[in-house]
Formats: C-alpha cells, structure tokens, sequence
C-alpha cells in the first residue's frame, strides 16, 4: 500500500469535504490529515512532514507554492453582556475605546484608532491560547479580534461575536514544497478547486487573487448579513420587533 498523503490544516478550517471526495475517487490511497498549529505551518512543511497544507496567510512563500483559496470575515468577540452586542455589525473604530485582549500588531487597524494606544495607557495582556483569551473576553476584561472561524471554535454560552468592518480579513490557502513531485499533490490541488475526474489538468496559478468567503445568513451563521456601507455616526443597530436579529 502507498505510503499516506499528508495533509496539514490550520485551526478555523474544515478540510471534511475535500478528504471526502479524496477517499470517493482515491480509496486505495490512505490520507493522514493533522492539525498544526499556524506558527508551525511552514515547518512542517519545508521539513517534509506535510505533502500539502491548509494554512493562514500571510506566509513566507520562499521554497513553496501557494494557492490562495479565500478570505474569512473578521469578527469582534466580546462577553455577552456588552454592549457591543446590541449591534448587528461593528466598524474598527467602534471599538476605539475598547481593550484588546492581544498583540495590537496583529490588528493595525485597532491600534491606529485606539484610545489606550493614543494615550499610552495600555497594559499589554500577558501571553495566552486564544482558548484562554476568549475565556478571559467572557469575563468583560476585553475583546478579541479574529476570523469568524476561529470565533466559531472556541464559542461559548457566555460570548458573542459580531461582523467587524475596517479590518482586513485573514487569508487560507493550500501550499505545497516547490520540490514535491508526488503526482498526489496536483490531485489533491484539482480536487480542492472543483475540478473532475475528467477535467483536464490545469496550471497552477500561485498569483491567483483570494475570494471573499461569503458572509454567512442569519439562517447558517446565526449573524445578520452586513449591510454595505455605513456612516460614521456609528454601529447599526438592530431593527424593529419582527426584523431579523442578529447575533447567536
């Protein structure tokens, strides 16, 4: 039997419906799908660990091909008593007076409007999962910025999480060693793009530009879809008695 083709992916992605179709078309090839973790995504990569992998974007492309595959929306997270919460959807800059419970540096955008960050006030957060992290946002210490995905993960009865506009989104994409040779790895590629088992092969395009991960329905996500474009007068708030509401 062959050896198992490796598969990494990230936290926030759910590989489920292309490891299907592999074993539907392939049975004869065992997979070996792993979780990692993001800051070992291109280890295990250019380690030779992995034949392909479901990684979060940005990375350090040097030795390796890249597919982008799309953008998640980025959410607030927030205990769910906050105030925040009675919105539908949130702009960056309305949470200016807000506490990050994370590294400013991985949301530019919050630190460029934030009032600790002006005033020199903040107190950095010592280090944390973002298990912890969403544990300590249940608490109303602060809130947390991240992709809808992983706000999905680690949900609790005691949070809420809310679309953020201002912010940019967080990438996935499938990458591979340049070296990798395995004839699997572009089967695995065409299945992931849609492609058939009689399509014909189609070049790799590492330059391809992301799409948007849809937006999720109030009837899916349990969030109401964001309206396009808003003021500056601040959040929308949630409509009359009998509109559809937002939130989880």
């Amino acid at each position: 039997m062959a050896e198992p083709f490796r598969v990494g992916f990230v936290p926030g992605v759910s590989p489920g419906k292309w490891l299907g179709k592999w074993e539907e078309r392939l049975p004869d090839s065992p997979l070996a799908p792993r979780l990692v973790e993001v800051e070992e995504q291109r280890e295990l990569l250019t380690g030779g660990e992995l034949d392909v992998c479901f990684v979060r974007l940005p990375l350090e492309r040097e030795g390796l091909h890249l597919i982008p595959l799309y953008t998640e929306v980025p959410v607030v997270v927030a205990a769910k008593d906050h105030p925040l919460t009675a919105f539908d959807e949130l702009d960056v800059a309305d949470l200016a007076g807000e506490h990050l419970l994370q590294d400013p540096a991985t949301c530019p955008a919050w630190a460029a409007v934030a009032d600790e960050v002006r005033d020199g006030t903040r107190v950095e957060t010592p280090p944390m999962t973002l298990e912890q992290a969403v544990e300590v946002a249940a608490s109303g210490a602060g809130v947390l910025i991240v992709p809808m995905s992983l706000a999905r993960l680690h949900q609790r009865k005691d949070v809420r999480y809310r679309p953020l506009t201002g912010v940019e989104g967080s990438g996935i994409g499938l990458a591979w060693l340049v070296d990798n040779e395995d004839p699997r790895v572009e089967t695995f590629i065409g299945i992931v793009r849609g492609r058939t088992e009689r399509s014909s092969r189609q070049p790799v395009d590492d330059g391809a530009r992301p799409r948007e991960e849809p937006r999720p329905s109030a009837a899916r996500g349990g969030v109401a879809q964001p309206g396009r474009g808003r003021g500056r007068s601040g959040p929308r708030r949630q409509g009359p008695p009998g509109r559809r509401r937002g939130g989880r």
